[in-house]
């Protein structure tokens, strides 16, 4: 039986409806709310120091296509996506999500800008088909999905990459990886007994020869844990 692929757009929604019991969609509604109650403009240090945010008609955005910048972190740190500037995204936009750009601003009378993509960080360096996500800031650390295109991710993306969520988890995967090679070895290969000092001996040789590895890895490549890469334009952060 095949497995099923993941649908980035599907996984936000869930990450959402988990956050709405910490009240993430009341702030969402109230936010809907009152959006014209706020009409008074940003002074002139404010329009300084912040970017500018995009102007809606909140009554025609779809609320299921809102989400906060802690659901779309979630979701880049457990697939092990990026979350970047359009200008760093190196792939062309598709037609439909041209499409739906104009759509929007002729909607809202507006001219977007500050346009995001989600997507593996391969898609901000090389061409692509795996599946970008395009947001744009509505303010409040909230972004509104205006399109999605490309194929599903792997079904198996989220575990591949869990080893490189923190350094528990890349720990614990060399501990048991030391620890597979440690058995599958044949007894007597580097010692003549095999009790159980001899196989912890060769099981601690293992483990630091996996983790050696694994750090020259780490260290040649530039790589990091997810956390630290999500919203990083840096190649070798």
């Amino acid at each position: 039986m095949l497995l099923k692929k993941t649908n980035v757009e599907h996984a936000l929604k869930r990450a959402k409806i988990r956050a709405s019991e910490s009240g993430i969609l009341a702030q969402i509604e109230h936010i809907l709310n009152n959006h014209a109650a706020n009409n008074k403009g940003p002074s002139v240090a404010e329009q300084q120091t912040e970017k500018r945010v995009n102007e809606f008609d909140f009554d025609q955005l779809e609320t299921e296509r809102i989400f906060h910048v802690e659901q779309i972190k979630e979701i880049c740190i457990d697939y092990r996506l990026r979350f970047l500037d359009l200008k760093y995204f190196k792939g062309k936009l598709p037609k439909s999500a041209l499409s739906r750009i104009r759509t929007l601003e002729k909607s809202h009378n507006t001219t977007l800008s500050e346009l995001k993509i989600m997507a593996p960080s391969k898609l901000f360096k090389l061409a692509d088909k795996d599946d970008p996500l395009l947001f744009v800031p509505i303010g409040n650390d909230y972004y509104y999905l205006i399109h999605k295109w490309g194929n599903d991710l792997h079904p198996l993306r989220k575990i591949l990459v869990w080893p490189f969520k923190n350094l528990v988890n890349l720990t614990l995967i060399v501990f048991l990886a030391s620890y597979l090679a440690t058995l599958m070895l044949p007894h007597g290969l580097f010692t003549k007994s095999s009790g159980a000092t001899e196989f912890l001996m060769v099981f601690f040789f293992m483990f630091k020869c996996l983790a050696a590895v694994v750090i020259f890895y780490g260290f040649a490549l530039g790589k990091n844990f997810n956390p630290a890469i999500w919203n990083s334009k840096y190649f070798n952060v």
